[in-house]
C-alpha cells in the first residue's frame, strides 16, 4: 500500500511550518522551531514535507494564506534536507520524493512551483544524474504537453525546473554515460521548447541553451551549433521583451565562445542588437543588447570584424552613455555629505590577499590581478589588490555601483578605441564637440566619460587637443554636479600614463596640475566625489610611479587632510592612495620630514579602529608597504604594531579553536594573513638587533603562534605563515634556531602535492612559499639540516619530477635542494644521478639571482662528493656554468659558486684527462669559448 500521512501529524507539521515564519510572535516561532528539530527524527518527515508541497488543499484549520506560507516552509526545508543529508535519507523516502514531488510543478502558484523546482535539481545536484535517470524525459513530457492535457502552468513549472537543472549539472548532463550524454538527448527538446506557443516556455528553452553556451561551451552545443544558430535567429523577431532578451544574450556568449561561429553573421547581428540597444523603454533589453558589442569588441577575431560598422556602432555607444531621465533625477538630489557619518551597509567587506608569494623562482611579491568590474564612476574596479566587492551582505545597492546600460557601452567604446584608434575617434569627435560643453549636465558628463573611455586607445588623435582639453577638465572638478565631478577625476586619471611619462608633455602644462586637481578634490564636501578623486589618485600613482618622488611632500600633506576628513568608507580607499604612494616613492618616502607628516596620522588611525573591525584589513596591508618603503625609519612606530599583531594572531587562533570545538561561525582568516604580513615587513624593515629583540620579547612567544598558522586550513594563512618564516630565516635567524625542529616537522608535511586538490592554485602558493622558506633555513642552519634531509630530499624531488605543478613550483623546489646541498651534501650525493636531471632542467629557467647562486653552490658541493653520477647531463651542467654572467659571479663572491665552479672543472679535467679539451667540443663554441673565459681550470 503507498504510503499515506496520518491526518494530525499533518495538521500539526502545517502549523508549525506556518509559525516557523511567525515573525510577529517570536515565541510561538521559537516552539516551532524546536519542534520541527525534533521532528527531523521521523523517518518519514521528508514524505510529510513533500505532501505538503504538492497538495494545493489547505488542512484543517488553516486559511488559504497560512497554508501558502506553511508549504513554503515545507519546500525550503524539504530543499535544505536533501542538501545536508541526502545520503541518510531512507531509500524508501527518496522514492516518494522522485515519484511525487514532481507533481507540484503544475501548482497555479508561481512561487510554489519555484521552491519545487529548487528542490528537483537538489536531488539531481545530490544524487547524480544516474540517480535519477527518469527526472529529464519526465520534465520533457510535461513542457511538451506530451499528454495533451498539461497545463500552461505545469508547462512553466518543468520548464523553470529543468533550466535549474542545467545550471547546477551542466558539465555532469555533457559527459558521456555508457557512451551517451544525457545533453544529446536533451538539447534537441530545448531547440523544439524555443517554437512553444507558450513565450514563457520559449524564453526558458533558450535562456536553457544559454547556459551550455557559457565559455567553456558545452561540447554537444559545439557540435550542433549550425543547427541552434538558426534557431537563436529566427527568435529575434519574437514578439515577446524577454525571448528577444535572451536572444541577444545568445550572441553575446556566442561572441565569447564561439566568436567564428558569428563572424559571417556579423551585419546582421550588429544590426539586430543596435536595433534593441536603442529600446528606451526596456533598459534590460538594451543592456543585454550592449552586451554584445562588449565581449564582440573584448575578442580579437570577431572585434576585426566590426570595423566597416563603426559608423553605425559609435554613435549608439554614445548616446547610451547618457543618463536616463530616472538617473538624472536621483542624481540631482545628491548634496554635500562630507560631514555624515558611514552607515556599516555603505562599507562594502574587504578581504586581504598575502603580498608574499612567492610564486617565481627568487620573486618576492606576486599579486594576482582581479577582472575589472563596475564601479561608481565608469567601469573598471579601481579597488587595490586584495579588495572585492561583494554585494550579495546588502540590501540596498547603490545604483552607481551596479553594471548598467552606460557603463556597458562606455567598456565597449574603450575596448573598440584600443584596437580601431583614429577610426573610433573620428565617430567620436562630431559628438564630442556637440556635448563636451553642452549647457544640459548629464550630455557633459557623457562627454567627459567619452573623452576617458577613448584616451587611451585614441592617444595619438586626441594629444594635439589635450593643451585644451585638459584646462577644460580641471575646470570640471568645480562643476556644481558632484556626478560631473566624478567622472571627471577618472577621465584625467586615463591621461595620467602620458602626462606622467611623454615627452611631449611638460610636466607644469599636465602632470602636475592633474595632479593637484585630483588632490583637492580628495577633499571635495561629497563623499562619492573623494571617493572618485581617491581612486582616480591611486591610479595616477601606479601610472606616474617613480615620476611621484618630487611631489611625495604635497602629496602627504593632502592625505594627512584626508585622514582627518574622511569617514570609515573612503577610508578604505586612501589606505590604498597610501599604500601604492610607498610602493613607488620608498626613499623619498623615508625622508625624517616625510615621515613626521605620514606616521602621525596613521597611528592615529590605528588607535582608533578596533581589533575586530574589517578596517583592520586594508590598514595592516597599507602599514606592511608603509613598513617596508620606511626601513629603518619605521623603528618608533614598530614595537606597538608589532606587539597588537601579535595579539590579533593570539586572539583570532584561540577564536577559532572555540570556534572548532562548538561549531560557532569560524573567525575571518584575514586578520590572521594581514597580521602575518605586517610581521614580515617589520622584520624585513628593521636592523637585526631591533628586529631580534621584537622577536624575542613578544608574548605570547611569536615562533609558536607561528607554528599554528602553519597547520591553519586556511591556504593564505598557510602561505604568509611560511613567507614569515622564510623571513625570520634571513634576519633573526637567532631567535628562530631553537624552534626548528618542530617547524620543519610541519614545513615537511606541507611539501605534499596531495593537499593541492581542493584549491590548485592556492595550494600551489602555499608549497612555493615553504619551498622558499626551506632553501632559506637550509642556507643558515647547514649542517644541522641533516636529520630532515631525507624527508626533504624525497618531498622536493618529487615535486621538481611532477608535470602536473607549475614550472615556479619546479624551479622553487630546485633551488631548495640545491640550497640543502650547502651543509647537506654528503647525505645528497648517493642520489645526485637521479635528481640532477629535473634538477638542472629547472634551474635553466631561473634567472641568475643569488637564490640561483645559492642553489648552484650547494649543489657543486654535491657534484664533487659524486662525480661519476653526473655523467648522463653534464654537459647540461657545463653549459648552465657557461651562462652564468661574469658580472653576477665575482659580484656574489664566496656566497656564489664561482670557486665551485672552477674546481668542478678541475674535477673532471682531472678524470676525463687528455681528453678534456675534445669534450669541451661538445658544447657550443659559444658556450666553450664562454667557459674557458669565466674560469680558470
Amino acid at each position: 500500500m503507498a504510503w499515506q500521512p496520518e491526518p494530525q501529524a499533518l495538521t500539526q507539521l502545517a502549523k508549525c511550518l506556518r509559525d516557523s515564519l511567525s515573525g510577529h510572535d517570536v515565541q510561538a516561532q521559537k516552539q516551532a522551531e524546536q519542534m520541527l528539530r525534533s521532528a527531523k527524527a521521523n523517518p518519514d518527515m521528508n514524505n510529510y514535507l513533500v505532501y505538503l508541497c504538492i497538495t494545493p488543499d489547505p488542512v484543517n484549520g488553516m486559511s488559504p494564506d497560512t497554508y501558502h506560507a506553511a508549504r513554503s516552509a515545507a519546500a525550503i526545508m524539504l530543499k535544505n534536507n536533501v542538501k545536508v543529508s541526502f545520503k541518510s535519507i531512507p531509500e524508501a523516502s527518496k522514492t516518494y520524493i522522485k515519484s511525487h514531488v514532481l507533481h507540484g510543478l503544475q501548482d497555479r502558484n508561481t512561487q510554489i512551483r519555484n521552491y519545487i523546482g529548487n528542490v528537483v535539481t537538489e536531488v539531481v545536484r545530490q544524487g547524480g544524474i544516474l540517480g535519477w535517470p527518469q527526472v529529464l524525459p519526465d520534465l520533457v513530457a510535461l513542457v511538451g504537453n506530451e499528454s495533451g492535457h498539461t497545463s500552461p502552468e505545469a508547462q512553466d513549472g518543468a520548464m523553470g525546473a529543468l533550466n535549474k537543472i542545467c545550471e547546477d549539472n551542466r558539465r555532469a548532463l555533457d559527459q558521456e554515460y555508457q557512451t551517451q550524454r544525457p545533453l544529446a538527448y536533451l538539447l534537441p527538446k530545448l531547440v523544439e521548447f524555443t517554437r512553444s506557443e507558450n513565450p514563457k516556455v520559449r524564453g526558458r528553452a533558450l535562456a536553457t541553451i544559454n547556459v551550455f553556451l557559457t565559455e567553456p561551451i558545452a561540447l554537444t552545443v559545439r557540435e550542433n551549433v549550425n543547427e541552434i544558430l538558426p534557431e537563436i535567429v529566427r527568435l529575434a523577431t519574437d514578439s515577446n521583451d524577454d525571448v528577444r532578451r535572451f536572444v541577444c544574450r545568445s550572441f553575446a556568449l556566442l561572441a565569447d565562445a564561439l566568436p567564428e561561429v558569428l563572424v559571417p553573421h556579423v551585419e546582421g547581428i550588429v544590426d539586430y542588437t543596435l536595433s534593441q540597444q536603442k529600446d528606451a523603454q526596456n533598459q534590460e533589453l538594451a543592456l543585454d543588447a550592449a552586451e554584445f558589442f562588449f565581449e564582440a569588441s573584448s575578442n580579437a577575431s570577431l572585434k576585426g570584424a566590426l570595423g566597416p560598422y563603426l559608423s553605425k556602432i559609435v554613435p549608439v555607444l554614445l548616446d547610451c552613455m547618457i543618463y536616463s531621465e530616472d538617473d538624472q533625477v536621483r542624481l540631482e538630489s545628491e548634496n554635500e555629505d562630507a560631514e555624515e557619518e558611514d552607515e556599516a551597509k555603505d562599507i562594502k567587506p574587504q578581504f586581504a590577499t598575502s603580498k608574499t608569494s612567492r610564486t617565481d623562482a627568487g620573486a618576492t611579491d606576486a599579486n594576482g590581478q582581479t577582472k575589472p568590474t563596475a564601479n561608481g564612476f565608469a567601469y573598471e574596479d579601481d579597488l587595490s589588490d586584495g579588495e572585492v566587492e561583494d554585494d550579495d551582505d546588502f540590501d540596498e545597492i547603490d545604483p552607481e555601483e551596479e553594471w548598467n546600460l552606460r557603463k556597458c557601452s562606455a567598456a565597449s567604446l574603450d575596448s573598440l578605441a584600443g584596437f580601431f584608434h583614429g577610426a573610433v575617434f573620428k565617430e567620436v569627435l562630431p559628438w564630442l564637440i556637440e556635448n563636451l560643453k553642452h549647457k544640459d549636465w548629464q550630455n557633459r558628463e557623457a562627454a567627459v566619460l567619452t573623452l576617458g573611455a577613448i584616451g587611451p586607445g585614441c592617444m595619438d588623435d586626441i594629444a594635439p587637443h589635450l593643451s585644451e582639453l585638459i584646462p577644460y577638465l580641471l575646470s570640471l572638478l568645480q562643476d556644481q554636479m558632484p556626478v560631473v565631478r566624478q567622472i571627471t577625476c577618472w577621465s584625467l586619471s586615463r591621461y595620467a600614463e602620458w602626462a606622467a611619462h611623454d615627452s611631449n608633455a611638460p610636466k607644469q602644462q599636465f602632470f602636475e596640475p592633474i595632479m593637484e586637481g585630483l588632490l583637492q578634490r580628495m577633499l571635495d564636501n561629497n563623499k562619492k566625489v573623494q571617493e572618485s578623486a581617491a581612486s582616480a589618485f591611486a591610479s595616477l600613482e601606479e601610472k606616474a610611479g617613480k615620476e611621484l618622488a618630487p611631489y611625495c611632500t604635497v602629496i602627504l600633506q593632502q592625505f594627512v587632510k584626508c585622514f582627518n576628513k574622511y569617514k570609515d568608507k573612503n577610508m578604505y580607499i586612501l589606505y590604498d592612495c597610501v599604500q601604492t604612494l610607498a610602493e613607488h616613492a620608498s626613499p623619498t618616502l623615508a625622508k625624517p620630514e616625510n615621515v613626521t607628516l605620514l606616521m602621525p596620522a596613521m597611528i592615529e588611525r590605528w588607535q582608533k579602529v578596533q581589533d575586530q573591525s574589517r578596517e583592520m584589513f586594508p590598514l595592516l596591508e597599507c602599514l606592511s608597504f608603509v613598513a617596508t618603503a620606511l626601513g629603518q625609519e619605521f623603528a618608533p612606530y614598530a614595537q606597538p604594531l608589532f606587539m597588537r599583531c601579535i595579539k590579533l594572531l593570539q586572539h583570532n587562533l584561540e577564536d577559532g579553536m572555540a570556534a572548532e570545538q562548538s561549531y560557532l561561525d569560524t573567525p575571518d582568516k584575514d586578520f590572521l594573513v594581514t597580521s602575518l604580513d605586517l610581521l614580515s615587513s617589520i622584520i624585513q624593515a628593521l636592523d637585526e638587533a631591533r628586529s631580534t629583540e621584537l622577536a624575542a620579547t613578544a608574548q605570547p612567544n611569536m615562533f609558536e603562534l607561528l607554528a599554528y598558522c602553519m597547520r591553519d586550513g586556511n591556504n593564505d594563512v598557510r602561505q604568509s605563515a611560511y613567507a614569515l618564516l622564510g623571513d625570520c630565516a634571513i634576519y633573526i635567524f637567532s631567535q628562530l634556531q631553537p624552534y626548528l625542529p618542530e617547524l620543519m616537522k610541519i614545513l615537511i608535511a606541507q611539501l605534499d602535492l596531495s593537499q593541492t586538490t581542493d584549491d590548485p592554485e592556492t595550494a600551489f602558493r602555499v608549497i612555493n612559499n615553504a619551498c622558499w622558506s626551506c632553501g632559506e633555513i637550509a642556507m643558515r642552519q647547514k649542517e644541522g639540516m641533516t636529520p630532515f634531509v631525507e624527508e626533504l630530499l624525497t618531498r622536493l624531488a618529487f615535486i621538481m619530477f611532477s608535470k602536473d605543478v607549475p614550472e615556479s613550483l619546479n624551479e622553487n623546489a630546485a633551488i631548495a635542494l640545491g640550497r640543502l646541498g650547502i651543509g647537506c651534501h654528503k647525505q645528497l650525493a648517493p642520489h645526485l644521478a637521479n635528481f640532477a636531471p629535473p634538477f638542472l632542467q629547472s634551474m635553466q629557467k631561473v634567472g641568475w639571482t643569488d637564490e640561483k647562486g645559492h642553489a648552484y653552490k650547494g649543489f657543486v658541493n654535491v657534484v664533487l662528493d659524486n662525480p661519476q653520477a653526473l655523467e648522463s647531463c653534464l654537459i647540461d651542467f657545463l653549459t648552465e656554468m657557461a651562462n652564468a654572467p661574469g658580472v653576477f659571479l665575482t659580484g656574489m663572491q664566496d656566497d656564489g659558486p664561482l670557486h665551485g665552479f672552477e674546481r668542478v672543472l678541475a674535477q673532471y679535467k682531472q678524470m676525463i684527462g687528455d681528453n678534456f679539451d675534445n669534450y669541451l667540443h661538445n658544447l657550443p663554441p659559444m658556450q666553450e669559448q664562454a667557459l674557458r673565459q669565466l674560469y680558470t681550470f
